[in-house]
């Protein structure tokens, strides 16, 4: 469909005439543009953009921590797994209703205003499971809620301010790459922070070192030159206006359905690791689709196009997705082969996530740009929880994500086929 078809990264800054900025990107040069895509390294080396990334990443990672030290802590005040995992799950829940609300106000009030009230509920929250713990289990899960749907835009808020710190078109879909791929540093550095703590302390000093590192994940972003001042673009007073274009919402629905293979092979690997008796696959599986992500991510910064990506790049991405899910569920398999095949997906979520990041950033209407990343974060973490709610019932089979890899890819080659040829 034409509305699907990528674009350049729009803009949402005001012009310099009307917001001049202390920290102009650089004038593009009269030269030709270079053969190869810029690399990670290259937009790490302006300004601001290392701060940035590392703040933004130490600010989320209580979305990792947070779970495990949730299950942690209330298995030690004693109650059972069951009611430990809702709490986790309702954590996992919250930041799909709070991050597009953020994200809405930081494109009507500017970043400061989110991120300082998201930290502050977040720490307040937190601080409060940390001191009262979980025996009383309305009073956890109301914090619980608070916690999850204060989490501060970070995401959001970056990648609104890539445009503002990097020259061109080629340097934003790169940082898109590298803020992909650094999401799975906070799923893979957050659960296991989490678990040393409360080995080394307790589950409330985990709780805890979630809250701090969100206050001051936050405040390192906050308190940057382009944060403070960065204001969106002029936007039409609509509520619903990121959801306007036609091809964003099942852009959105495939994007849950891609969550949901992450929330089932969760599962998949407690299960595998139970009937195998390989304990160490449970959590080494998860970990090991975490750093094909990371692979993937350096190597499709290498070989990306170095124009815009079209359509057709998301459709042989959603295909490529699907067909590495295919192995696993086909014949029981040995341990070692299972980590391995787990690798194949995991390499092209990552190319995956970044191509459909950015087609969204292209539907985006002007000034919704903030709000546009929470609506994509909240479709992945309903995912997730819908993935692993599915993937129990049945087993944790593998082919729980087969089916969630290939309905993501028919609604990306359903919705973009008209429009793979440029109008």
């Amino acid at each position: 469909m034409a509305h699907a078809q990528v674009r350049d990264v729009p803009r949402t800054t005001d012009a310099p005439a009307r917001a001049p900025q202390p920290f102009p990107p650089p004038a593009p040069a009269d030269d030709p543009p270079p053969s190869s895509p810029p690399t990670f390294l290259d937009v790490l080396h302006h300004r601001y953009c290392g701060r940035l990334l590392i703040a933004s990443v130490t600010g989320r990672l209580s979305l990792g921590m947070v779970p495990v030290a949730l299950i942690l802590a209330a298995q030690a005040d004693g109650h059972c797994l069951a009611s430990a995992s809702l709490l986790a799950a309702l954590y996992g829940i919250a930041p799909a209703l709070g991050l597009p609300l953020l994200g809405r106000l930081a494109d009507l009030r500017g970043l400061l205003l989110p991120c300082y009230l998201g930290a502050a509920l977040v720490a307040s929250t937190l601080g409060t499971l940390a001191v009262a713990g979980t025996t009383h289990l309305p009073l956890a899960a109301g914090c619980v809620a608070l916690a999850g749907a204060g989490c501060p835009p970070l995401e959001g808020a970056l990648r609104s301010l890539w445009t503002c710190v990097l020259p061109d078109d080629a340097h934003v879909r790169t940082a898109y790459t590298l803020d992909s791929s650094t999401q799975e540093i906070v799923y893979v550095t957050g659960p296991a922070l989490a678990i040393a703590t409360a080995t080394w302390l307790c589950p409330a000093a985990a709780l805890a070192l979630a809250a701090a590192v969100t206050v001051a994940g936050s405040l390192a972003f906050a308190t940057t030159p382009p944060a403070r001042t960065w204001r969106a673009a002029p936007r039409r007073r609509e509520r619903l206006a990121v959801l306007r274009p036609p091809a964003m919402r099942p852009l959105l629905l495939s994007l849950v359905l891609l969550g949901a293979t992450v929330g089932a092979l969760d599962v998949a690997a407690i299960a595998v690791a139970d009937r195998q008796d390989a304990s160490w696959l449970a959590g080494t599986l998860p970990a090991a689709f975490s750093a094909a992500g990371l692979l993937g991510g350096v190597l499709f910064t290498r070989f990306q196009p170095t124009t815009v990506p079209r359509p057709r790049h998301l459709m042989l991405l959603g295909t490529a997705y699907t067909a590495c899910w295919l192995p696993p569920p086909l014949a029981p398999l040995p341990a070692s082969a299972v980590l391995l095949l787990a690798l194949l997906p995991g390499a092209v979520f990552v190319p995956l996530l970044t191509v459909a990041s950015l087609t969204a950033t292209a539907l985006t209407p002007p000034g919704t740009s903030t709000e546009a990343v929470g609506w994509m974060s909240s479709a992945i973490r309903l995912g997730l929880a819908g993935g692993t709610a599915l993937a129990g019932p049945l087993s944790g089979h593998f082919a729980v994500p087969l089916m969630a890899a290939a309905g993501c890819a028919l609604l990306l080659c359903a919705r973009t086929a008209p429009a793979a040829s440029p109008v």
